[in-house]
């Protein structure tokens, strides 16, 4: 008889060629996805080139060019060289300066349901989202994965987080993220499988789904999952990959270390204050704490819909006269979506900087470093000394909707407050 299983148990016996896998236990699988960026994939690289690898074996191998795009330093545009010159030659897959952020580009074109994704970086997680089981290794092990196809890993256990009711207008996926990180601690999931379920998840859109999975690993998670349904299946027919759906799902019965039950009706919008991503506290707590610098974008909130949201709340007003706003799309294919949208000229009149695709300011290599003592409110996911290029500013994460009503406000407020007084009502109508 077939043991129950979650969703990390069941990806992993497949790709493991066997019946069943238990938590604890330590398997060689296959893999479908394995991916580096520009931070990373010179190191990767190096590794396979002492390999004397010629071609990856791995089904889909690809390198992005996302954290330093376009290069700000000669040794960075060297470092892109390198990675071009090594996609030119062995045939691995180059996504340039131009195409955005990498976990945001495996999930709209190489990422699916019951894959096995590996990553030489951290929120390589993002992909869980589609059903996957998505998770970042160090540099060395993903060129292994690149190199033979096939990776070792000890099965996680999972932990189940339940959520049921509906998000009331104004708090979102990543309130609800934040809020279970705030519960568990930044090490509280270590090396676990977050398992994101019930009504309000079955509800919600992809890119919330995306958000929950990115995070996962802000408690220590090795991977976030999400089961695959009919969400998936229109999030993957609108990249023109409709063929690649698969329904992915625990089995009733299946077993879990932890269940985390929550009421979405309950939750209020949260910023994790710095210097940790578990500092989480609700805005009205910190309302009136003044703001130098907003960041809308990144992996974990750079898609249309976030952007939607953020427009939404921006709608007929303009960042507070001693607010710097920077507005980063995650992907080519959203800063397009935006831009016929109308959003990006939205943006501008709202006083925002909207650049190019990609990690942008979230990395502190360029596009945003912010000064000493100043004070950023980001819709990224880490908030530690020094995460944007300066260990003595401060940086407060938040939703898209709250970090657009720090920009009005010019400090942190409640977003519904604003809203409905002046948002455009057509925009971000489901819940940010």
């Amino acid at each position: 008889m077939t043991v129950p299983a979650t969703i990390a148990e069941k990806v992993i016996a497949a790709h493991a060629g066997v019946e069943s896998v238990t938590a604890g236990q330590i398997v060689v699988a296959l893999v479908d996805v394995a991916i580096a960026q520009d931070g990373t994939g010179p190191l990767a690289i190096q590794q396979l080139r002492e390999l004397g690898q010629v071609r990856v074996k791995a089904p889909t191998a690809v390198f992005f060019i996302d954290h330093a795009a376009p290069s700000p330093r000669a040794e960075l545009s060297n470092a892109h060289q390198f990675v071009r010159r090594f996609c030119d030659e062995t045939g691995a897959t180059l996504s340039d300066v131009e195409m955005g952020v990498c976990h945001q580009r495996v999930a709209e074109s190489f990422a699916k349901p019951g894959d096995m994704v590996i990553g030489a970086d951290s929120h390589t997680c993002t992909a869980g989202a589609l059903g996957a089981f998505a998770t970042g290794m160090g540099s060395t092990d993903v060129a292994i994965g690149m190199a033979t196809g096939q990776t070792w890993l000890r099965v996680p256990e999972t932990f189940r987080v339940e959520v049921g009711g509906r998000f009331a207008d104004g708090v979102t996926a990543k309130d609800l993220i934040l809020t279970v990180i705030g519960r568990l601690g930044a090490d509280g999931a270590t090396y676990k499988a977050l398992e994101f379920g019930g009504p309000a998840v079955e509800a919600m859109p992809m890119h919330e789904r995306l958000t929950l999975a990115n995070m996962a690993v802000e408690a220590g998670a090795k991977t976030g999952l999400v089961a695959s349904d009919e969400v998936t299946r229109a999030f993957l027919a609108e990249q023109g990959r409709e063929a690649d759906f698969r329904p992915v799902a625990p089995d009733p019965g299946a077993t879990y270390e932890r269940s985390l039950s929550y009421i979405a009706d309950e939750l209020v919008p949260v910023v994790a204050a710095p210097h940790t991503v578990d500092n989480v506290h609700p805005v009205a707590e910190l309302a009136g704490t003044r703001v130098d610098q907003v960041l809308i974008g990144t992996c974990t909130n750079g898609r249309l819909d976030d952007l939607r949201a953020a427009a939404r709340l921006l709608y007929g007003r303009r960042r507070a006269a001693h607010t710097r706003l920077i507005v980063t799309p995650a992907s080519r294919a959203v800063w397009r979506a935006a831009a016929d949208e109308g959003l990006l000229q939205g943006f501008a009149d709202a006083g925002a900087v909207v650049t190019n695709p990609g990690c942008g300011a979230c990395v502190g290599v360029h596009e945003g470093v912010l000064a000493d003592g100043e004070v950023c409110v980001s819709t990224a996911n880490r908030n530690f000394k020094g995460r944007m290029g300066n260990p003595h500013g401060a940086i407060y994460l938040a939703s898209p909707l709250t970090a657009a009503a720090a920009a009005v406000a010019g400090e942190i407020v409640d977003p519904r407050e604003l809203l409905g007084a002046g948002a455009d009502p057509t925009q971000g109508e489901h819940h940010g």
